[in-house]
């Protein structure tokens, strides 16, 4: 029954994704085995170079291929504007609404004691050293509307505010309980000229 091995193998691993269960892991794992081998070749080999070949940027922490990313590097952007949110698809989200043109600093999560991620875990120092660089002038609070990232947005203005920055948060056009990565760009892009 080795092979009935490998198969659960695949299946527990398919469910590691947010948001899929049981069932749907079991429907991927058959689809890609009985009519998108090409495709399961593919994505085996997508991720497998994705885990060789990202790192952090050593200027905004999200993943890149290089040492600073595509972002940072660009002389088109406004480095006097830092946006913190909590995770590379938050990232993304905030691009995609056009609104934004300044720099991005990724926590790579957000404050919460109950599972024992506090400021280190979150690159505090980093973020400290990133936003007091003498360039930046207001650091945008982008974290997402849930008690941890109210927290974390609570606790990062203090820090900030107490070096001379300019602090802003997202204005509340993204709904109370929402993550920015399920949140339609239009909405985000309104938050973004609203800020306060």
């Amino acid at each position: 029954m080795k092979n009935a091995g490998l198969l659960d193998g695949l299946i527990q691993a398919l469910r590691r994704l947010p948001g899929v269960g049981p069932k749907s892991a079991q429907r991927y794992a058959y689809h890609l085995l009985q009519h998108d081998r090409e495709g399961a070749r593919h994505l085996s080999e997508a991720l497998a170079g994705a885990l060789a070949g990202l790192r952090r940027c050593q200027r905004c922490n999200t993943f890149s291929d290089q040492a600073i990313c595509e972002t940072c590097a660009s002389t088109r952007r406004d480095p006097s504007l830092l946006c913190v949110v909590e995770t590379p698809s938050d990232q993304l989200m905030v691009e995609q609404t056009l609104a934004f043109q300044g720099l991005y600093y990724v926590l790579m999560g957000r404050l919460s004691p109950l599972d024992g991620v506090g400021p280190r875990e979150i690159g505090l120092e980093q973020l400290l050293a990133r936003a007091s660089d003498g360039v930046v002038t207001e650091v945008i609070l982008a974290t997402n509307f849930t008690q941890e990232g109210e927290a974390t947005a609570h606790y990062l203005g203090e820090l900030l505010r107490a070096r001379g920055l300019a602090v802003t948060r997202l204005a509340r056009g993204v709904p109370m309980g929402s993550e920015l990565e399920y949140v339609d760009a239009s909405t985000i892009a309104q938050a973004m000229r609203d800020r306060r």
